[in-house]
C-alpha cells in the first residue's frame, strides 16, 4: 500500500488550532506534514496569521518551508521576523535558494538578508551573485560530496557517512584531485555496489557530463534532458570544481524557460518576475513596445483598404466578408508559429528541416484553406437561398471569390507562421519573438492583398 503525503486539506483543523493558540498542537501537525504542503498553507492563510505558523516550525524545516514560498509571501515574512529568526531561516536555506531569494527581493530587503547571513553564508552568496544572471553559476550550490580519486570504494563510503549530513545530495559522489579539478563523477548506488577494495576511478559508471559556470540556464536543461540525470557538476574554464546543480532546480528553469516563451507568443517582453510583483510601469514598458509596433502593422491594413477603396465602393458585398477572410488567415499562421517553436524548442525540429516543414505546411495550408473556403461558399449560397441576405445576382461570383481568397489567405499564413520561426533562429533570435499577434497582423496585411485581387480577377466585367 502506497503511503500518501498529507496534504492542505487539513487547513480548517490547523486555523482552528492557530485560533485556539494551541502552539504544540500546531508544531506537532505541521512537522508531520511536507514542507511544500506547509508552505500552501502558510499561502492560504490571511497575512496576519502566516508569522504565527512560521514561528512555531521547527529551525530545521522553517528554511526549507521558506523556499518554497513565492517571492510576495517570503518579503512579507521577511519583514515580521526578527533579525535572529531571519538569520536562522537563511542558514537553513540552500545556498541556491539563498542566492535567488537575494535576486528577487527589493533592495532593501536585500541589504537586511546580507547583513543577517553568517560571514560563511555571506561570502557563498556574494559569490553566487558574481556570476551573470540566468548562467549555471547562479544555480549551483556549493555544498556537495567530493571524495579523491587514491581513495578505495570502503574508504569513500567511510567519508560520504561522515561529510555527507547537509548536503544537497549524495546521489551522486564527484571524485576531485587534489588541486580542486574535477576528474569524475559516481553514482552512490554504483560505489555501494563495488568490491569495497576497489579504487574509486576504477568503478564503472557512466561517462562525465559536466557545466561551465558561464554556461546558459538553457543549456544546462537540454543537458539534464539529453543525460537523465539528478545532478550535474559545475567548473571553471580550467576544470575545477564549483558546485553542483540538482534537478529540482533545472525544474524551475524549466518552468521559467516556458513561461517566458508563453509570454513572448502573446506579443510582449518576458516579464521576468511574477505578475503582481511587477510594478504597473514596468508592466507598461515591457507590453508598450510590442503593442506600438502591432498598432503600426495594422495600420498597413487601413492602407491596404484605401489601396482598394474603388472596387470597395463598387462592391459593398465584398466589405462584408473581409473579417473573414483576414481571421482565418491570421489564425492558421498563429497555429503554424505556435507548433513550429515549441517543436523548435524541444529540438523535434532543426534548421536544416525547413525545408521538410515547408513543403508538409503548403499541403496543410492548401487543405485548411480549401476546407474554410468550401464552408464559406456553402454559407453564402445557402443564406442567398434561404433568403437571410441578399447578396445580389452575382453571388456565386462572390460564393467562389471567397472561397478562393481563403484558399490564397490561409496557405500564406501557414507558410508564413511556419517560416518565421526558421529566420528568427537563423538570424540568432529567440524564435518566440514570431508571436502569434505578429504573424497575424503580417497576413491581415497580405491577406487583403490576395482577397482583393481574387474579386478582380473573378468579377470583373461583373460587380467589378
Amino acid at each position: 500500500m502506497i503511503e500518501t503525503v498529507e496534504t492542505v486539506s487539513v487547513g480548517d483543523e490547523l486555523r482552528d488550532l492557530i485560533r485556539q493558540q494551541s502552539w504544540n498542537q500546531l508544531r506537532d501537525r505541521l512537522t508531520d506534514m511536507h514542507p511544500s504542503d506547509v508552505a500552501d498553507l502558510i499561502i492560504a492563510l490571511p497575512r496576519e496569521e502566516e508569522g504565527f505558523v512560521f514561528r512555531v516550525l521547527p529551525r530545521d524545516e522553517a528554511g526549507e518551508v521558506f523556499s518554497y514560498l513565492p517571492p510576495d509571501h517570503q518579503e512579507g515574512l521577511i519583514e515580521s521576523l526578527s533579525n535572529e529568526q531571519v538569520r536562522n531561516v537563511l542558514a537553513e536555506m540552500n545556498p541556491d535558494d539563498r542566492t535567488r531569494l537575494l535576486e528577487e527581493m527589493p533592495a532593501e530587503v536585500t541589504r537586511r538578508l546580507l547583513t543577517a547571513l553568517s560571514p560563511e553564508d555571506l561570502k557563498n552568496a556574494r559569490w553566487l551573485l558574481g556570476y551573470p544572471e540566468d548562467t549555471a553559476g547562479r544555480y549551483m550550490t556549493p555544498r556537495y560530496v567530493t571524495v579523491q580519486p587514491e581513495m578505495t570504494a570502503r574508504e569513500a563510503l567511510d567519508h560520504i557517512r561522515r561529510t555527507g549530513p547537509g548536503k544537497e545530495t549524495v546521489n551522486v559522489v564527484y571524485i576531485v584531485d587534489q588541486r580542486g579539478r574535477l576528474v569524475e563523477d559516481i553514482r552512490l548506488s554504483s560505489l555501494v555496489l563495488a568490491d569495497p577494495a576497489s579504487k574509486v576511478v576504477d568503478i564503472d559508471d557512466p561517462p562525465l557530463v559536466k557545466m561551465n559556470a558561464t554556461d546558459d540556464r538553457e543549456e544546462v536543461l537540454k543537458a539534464f534532458e539529453k543525460y537523465d540525470r539528478l545532478a550535474l557538476p559545475v567548473t571553471d574554464a580550467d576544470g575545477h570544481m564549483l558546485g553542483i546543480i540538482t534537478v529540482d532546480d533545472v525544474l524551475d528553469v524549466a518552468e521559467q524557460e516556458a513561461t517566458e516563451d508563453i509570454q513572448k507568443l502573446g506579443g510582449m517582453e518576458a516579464l521576468d518576475a511574477p505578475y503582481l510583483q511587477v510594478n504597473v510601469l514596468s508592466m507598461i514598458k515591457k507590453r508598450a513596445g510590442w503593442l506600438s509596433a502591432l498598432f503600426l502593422g495594422e495600420m498597413l491594413t487601413a492602407t491596404a483598404m484605401s489601396f482598394f477603396e474603388k472596387e470597395i465602393a463598387r462592391a459593398v458585398v465584398l466589405a462584408l466578408f473581409v473579417p473573414l477572410i483576414i481571421s482565418s488567415g491570421g489564425n492558421s499562421g498563429s497555429q503554424a508559429t505556435s507548433l513550429i517553436i515549441r517543436s523548435l524548442a524541444l529540438r523535434e525540429l532543426r534548421l536544416r528541416d525547413w525545408f521538410r516543414v515547408f513543403r508538409r505546411e503548403i499541403l496543410s495550408g492548401l487543405a485548411l484553406g480549401s476546407l474554410l473556403g468550401f464552408i464559406g461558399f456553402i454559407r453564402i449560397v445557402l443564406w442567398e437561398k434561404i433568403g437571410l441576405t441578399e447578396y445580389g445576382a452575382h453571388y456565386m461570383l462572390v460564393a467562389l471569390t471567397v472561397w478562393f481568397s481563403l484558399i490564397g489567405v490561409v496557405l500564406f499564413g501557414t507558410l508564413a507562421g511556419s517560416m518565421l520561426p526558421f529566420i528568427l533562429r537563423k538570424l540568432g533570435f529567440d524564435p518566440a519573438t514570431a508571436s502569434a499577434p505578429f504573424v497575424a497582423t503580417l497576413v491581415d496585411v497580405t491577406g487583403l492583398c490576395i482577397y482583393f485581387t481574387v474579386a478582380l480577377m473573378i468579377l470583373k466585367g461583373t460587380l467589378l
